[in-house]
């Protein structure tokens, strides 16, 4: 039996709609919508697109929102003082620095000037501390993206042998302690993980993050399993650019019980995830229950 589609982008409109619905009791409460502040430093055509479609989701949902383009040669020193002025600024419920910054900027230092409740991208140290001491704070869009698309498909994740592929900061670590959380036993793996196949065939959860198209075969997957492909490349086949998954989809789809597609899995909910935290922040900083979104 082929595996059920996980489908993020129905998954993210339906979010979307329940934040949309939250965001009158907010204005409501202080006479103003939740404020998202998105920075891009240079004018590297991709990372225009994200700021553009950030923009506009918010916009969508009933946020307001703020671009800021800075030019490709600006010092740290201006970006800081950007960072310094949206902090102070109390329209302002989500700081979002698009990320890569150009090489003569320190990004670490950029990332930690962000005021923590202000954090939507989840990438400040102290929201990673939190998130490991098990303390509410920010996390992660994409992890927390694929966790709620893992509920939906699962619903309980308690007991289940989970493995991460891969460790970054971005995804592969935060990912791990959002499921050891959900009382998974779970295995981080990555390039240098001895017999990888072996490691992921034992999974009844599969987090794929590692950035290498189709690395992680069909008979790699254990029957019955859920992937969750966070990896999108661009290949070449029969003279045309596709976009793939780091799982080899055509394989994995007949051996596992459920699957994300690429693309259509979990890149809507990255950003409908920036839209989630955005409207959490606000209703934080207003000292307002959080309403249940999820």
């Amino acid at each position: 039996m082929p595996a059920q589609i996980i489908d993020g982008k129905a998954y993210a409109n339906g979010l979307g709609g329940r934040i949309a619905q939250a965001i009158p009791a907010l204005e409501q409460h202080s006479g103003r919508s939740p404020g998202l502040a998105v920075v891009l430093v240079g004018s590297d055509p991709a990372s225009e697109v994200y700021v553009r479609s950030k923009g506009k989701m918010a916009r969508e949902l009933g946020m307001a929102s703020f671009e800021h383009v800075l030019p490709e040669d600006s010092s740290q020193h201006d970006l800081l003082a950007l960072i310094a002025k949206l902090n102070a600024d109390d329209a302002v419920d989500g700081i979002l620095v698009q990320l890569p910054l150009p090489s003569h900027l320190d990004s670490l230092a950029v990332i930690e000037a962000i005021d923590p409740a202000k954090d939507v991208d989840g990438l400040h140290p102290s929201s990673a501390g939190r998130l490991v001491s098990g303390l509410e704070g920010m996390v992660s869009c994409t992890p927390l993206g694929c966790l709620m698309l893992l509920r939906s498909a699962l619903g309980n994740l308690s007991g289940l042998d989970a493995v991460v592929v891969g460790r970054s900061i971005l995804v592969g670590k935060p990912m791990a302690q959002l499921l050891l959380a959900e009382n998974c036993t779970v295995t981080i793996a990555h390039s240098r993980t001895r017999d990888l196949a072996a490691k992921v065939r034992q999974a009844d959860i599969v987090v794929a993050a590692v950035g290498q198209a189709e690395m992680i075969k069909g008979d790699w997957i254990k029957p019955g399993a859920t992937v969750i492909d966070v990896g999108t490349s661009r290949v070449i086949r029969d003279g045309k650019t596709r976009l793939v998954g780091d799982v080899e989809f055509g394989s994995a789809s007949s051996v596992a019980g459920a699957i994300t597609p690429v693309p259509g899995g979990v890149g809507p909910m990255t950003i409908m995830s920036l839209m989630h935290n955005t409207l959490l922040a606000a209703y934080r900083r207003r000292n307002l229950a959080v309403p249940q979104l999820w």
